[in-house]
């Protein structure tokens, strides 16, 4: 099965969390799945730059990113993140390796249009391709990609991406499987409760009735690129639970499986087929 993971930045500010995902990682890629992790580090960018006295600036959730901000994403994203990663999932037995986009120009990006200007937001871009034949060829070697949320576009120059929306297109461009966001909270939740299913068709109402806000809002449309794309599986679940993503690599397994799923089609629906079945 092939499976890419999305990790929150946050997820890895804790070694604890980031050993127990390392090792639930490591089991599925021994199981044979053919895994590429994606992850963010939004928080810890930003406190990185508070440090270097960088002012941080968004528009619509996006980060506004000049040379000098671009620069030190790539040496946060690209650095320190990834390679603590990537050592984690190394350190449980199965090997894995940082990429970025710089390598073997393995995720290809353009420059994000914003109010009909290219570029608009200086280094932002969204992904428009990969280089399947290099993250297989890691594949066959036994070896774990582990990749930042970069692309790099045709001016040569690395672009920051939103890492959710980062791991719906890399999803769809590997033809994977399933898509699991591993998040900071258990869910997609209204109110305390976690939300068991949201179909596609659902995520504006959530959004006009403040259901969701912020990075979910996000998440959920990104989710739903993924299920455009042929993803045959989404799932937003909170990587602190125990053994969350075990679970949610195994729905047909388990009986009760964390998080919220995501489907192509309304959650009645969904509810009125397995009632049928």
């Amino acid at each position: 099965m092939r499976t890419v993971i999305k990790f929150a930045g946050t997820l890895l500010e804790d070694d604890s969390t980031v050993r127990s995902l390392a090792r639930q990682v490591a089991a599925l890629s021994k199981e044979g799945h053919e895994i590429l992790v994606v992850h963010g580090g939004g928080k810890f960018f930003t406190a990185t730059l508070k440090r270097m006295a960088i002012e941080s600036k968004f528009v619509g959730g996006l980060r506004v990113t000049d040379r000098e901000t671009r620069d030190a994403a790539i040496m946060v994203f690209a650095g320190l993140l990834n390679k603590k990663l990537a050592a984690a999932i190394s350190a449980e037995g199965q090997p894995a390796v940082g990429i970025s986009a710089a390598d073997s120009r393995c995720f290809l990006a353009e420059p994000m249009v914003h109010n009909d200007v290219e570029g608009g937001l200086g280094y932002v871009g969204y992904l428009t391709g990969l280089n399947l034949p290099f993250i297989e060829s890691l594949w066959r070697e036994g070896l774990l990609p582990v990749a930042p949320c970069l692309g790099i576009a045709s001016d040569n120059e690395l672009y920051n991406i939103n890492a959710d929306h980062m791991a719906a297109a890399s999803a769809e461009f590997l033809g994977a499987d399933q898509l699991i966001y591993l998040t900071d909270v258990a869910g997609v939740l209204d109110g305390e409760k976690v939300l068991s299913v949201v179909g596609c068709q659902e995520i504006e109402q959530l959004v006009k009735r403040r259901v969701v806000c912020g990075g979910m809002i996000l998440k959920l449309e990104a989710a739903k690129r993924a299920i455009e794309g042929g993803v045959q599986q989404v799932r937003i679940v909170g990587g602190t639970t125990p053994e969350a993503l075990l679970l949610a690599a195994h729905p047909d397994e388990v009986a009760s499986v964390p998080g919220t799923l995501v489907l192509g089609h309304s959650h009645a629906a969904a509810e009125a087929a397995f009632t049928a079945a």
